[in-house]
């Protein structure tokens, strides 16, 4: 018996990934409620970046979907700039109401990271860094704060990027430098990426 193409192995673990995620969007639907509408993750399910930040802004709550909105469109025009497909991005919060506990977050992003398996994770802010590093992820090291915009390993096969909050960053020139400053090696990263 040969061996399926490896077109065929991806599709099986996109539409994998696929049920996965909508399966998560759901669980988080019922939870909600008319009061309490959660702010889902967006883009590609088997995405090579994962970006990372916080908790959802009013447009983000509005549409039900993370970084909808100002954050996004910078995000979008960074990526753009740095020459990275924003088709290989997956975006999402720490928080998905923005009301829940921490404690009550941490396995849903737990298991986005278990179904993306991405291999760059952008933590954006010290909140969502101290988020991640309390998540206890298999075989993850701890990510500092303070070396933001150098890469550190997270896991064996995923690294991380630490960057100021995109939220906090869009209002002051002197916070957008910052974020860009720390945002930029997803660039050099991605350009180094081997091709599939």
């Amino acid at each position: 018996m040969s061996a399926a193409p490896t077109d065929d192995i991806q599709e099986r673990y996109l539409r994998k990934a696929i049920a996965e995620i909508n399966e998560l969007g759901d669980q988080l639907l019922a939870v909600g409620d008319e009061l309490h509408v959660p702010v889902l993750g967006s883009g590609h399910p088997l995405a090579d970046v994962f970006l990372l930040k916080w908790a959802p802004q009013p447009s983000e709550i509005h549409e039900g979907v993370a970084f909808f909105g100002r954050s996004g469109q910078a995000l979008l025009k960074s990526l753009q700039r740095l020459g990275v497909d924003p088709l290989a991005v997956y975006g999402t919060n720490c928080l998905k109401f923005g009301t829940e506990l921490p404690d009550e977050a941490m396995d849903w992003l737990r298991r986005e990271l278990h179904i993306v398996q991405p291999k760059l994770l952008v933590v954006m802010g010290e909140p969502t860094v101290g988020f991640v590093n309390a998540l206890e992820f298999p075989l993850s090291d701890r990510l500092d704060p303070a070396r933001g915009g150098e890469l550190q390993r997270f896991t064996p096969t995923v690294e991380a990027l630490v960057t100021p909050d995109i939220d906090a960053s869009l209002d002051e020139q002197g916070a957008k430098t910052a974020f860009w400053n720390a945002f930029k090696p997803l660039g050099r990263w991605w350009a180094e990426l081997p091709p599939y």
